[in-house]
């Protein structure tokens, strides 16, 4: 799913803004000005279209996830979890970790 300002694209194909879009278990809705992507997973995804973003993860996948949005198991300790495994000290240098090219 790619979203840049008002123009939303499932695998190249563009969703219409205010129309739902249903397939294959994932699902792109427009509640209010927000655009909300959820998955069959289990794993939802809010964008305003500006900066604020939020991440809604069923209780189901506690302790099973991982990257910018953490480990699930309420312990701050492993809340900077880098992809080696290793914890970073600061938040800067996890979010660096995981940058991809």
């Amino acid at each position: 799913v790619v979203a840049e300002g008002r123009n939303v694209s499932v695998n190249g194909a563009a969703v219409l803004e205010g129309r739902p879009y249903l397939h294959k278990g994932l699902g792109v809705t427009w509640p209010g000005d927000w655009v909300a992507v959820a998955s069959s997973l289990g794993v939802r995804v809010a964008w305003d279209r500006h900066l604020a973003v939020t991440v809604t993860v069923e209780p189901e996948l506690r302790g099973a996830t991982w990257g910018l949005c953490g480990t699930y198991t309420d312990d701050p300790a492993d809340d900077f979890t880098r992809p080696d495994g290793d914890i970073a000290a600061f938040a800067a240098a996890f979010g660096n970790a995981w940058r991809v090219p």
